[in-house]
């Protein structure tokens, strides 16, 4: 409730997202450059808590929160669509959605407490998502571990990146020395030919 009448407080949250609809929130979204919670001595609220409570009045259809976390030309309207899913979504939809990017580097703006910017990642966004219960000054639903879900059987194993990039790798070489055992059989059985049948 706190959180609440502080974001309520702001202009940014008066002047842009009082009467907002789903389809103007997407470009407030693009427009973000940062993503946090509270901060300042004057305890204030960044415009992605402004948004992420829009989106909570608002409810979207699970369809658009998933367009919003498959957005690559956005790096914040990727984290607001995640932020809101772990608010909001299913264990098993959080980590079927969000586990995906983890494998996405880029950097981003966070707002902190203090009012400064830190350079981040997005993967370490999703990580805090992922492992955290209070992030972004808000208290996050529990999230079941991910070897209860695998355990159950409604999870498969996660794959890293690195583990695919390596098994890539692995089927390349493979790949290359079958190809090159081909040509050194079809060497070998042109030499064998041409001993039985020498040249007169």
């Amino acid at each position: 409730m706190i959180t609440r009448s502080k974001i309520y407080d702001m202009n940014y949250w008066k002047e842009k997202c009082f009467g907002v609809s789903a389809e103007a929130l997407v470009d407030l979204a693009m427009e973000l450059r940062a993503f946090g919670g509270i901060y300042g001595g004057n305890n204030k609220a960044t415009d992605f808590l402004c948004l992420t409570l829009k989106m909570l009045q608002i409810q979207p259809d699970k369809e658009i929160i998933v367009e919003f976390i498959k957005n690559e030309d956005y790096k914040y309207v990727r984290l607001l669509g995640a932020f809101y899913l772990r608010l909001t979504g299913k264990p098993l939809d959080v980590y079927q959605y969000l586990e995906p990017l983890l494998n996405d580097y880029r950097k981003v703006r966070h707002k902190t407490p203090a009012g400064k910017f830190e350079l981040e990642h997005v993967d370490q966004f999703i990580g805090e998502l992922l492992n955290k219960d209070y992030y972004c000054d808000i208290a996050l639903p529990r999230l079941p571990h991910r070897q209860v879900l695998e355990g159950a059987g409604q999870l498969e194993p996660r794959r890293s990146a690195l583990e695919d990039h390596v098994e890539q790798e692995l089927t390349a070489e493979g790949e290359v020395a079958a190809e090159a055992a081909e040509e050194l059989l079809v060497q070998a059985a042109a030499k064998e030919a041409s001993a039985l049948n020498p040249k007169p």
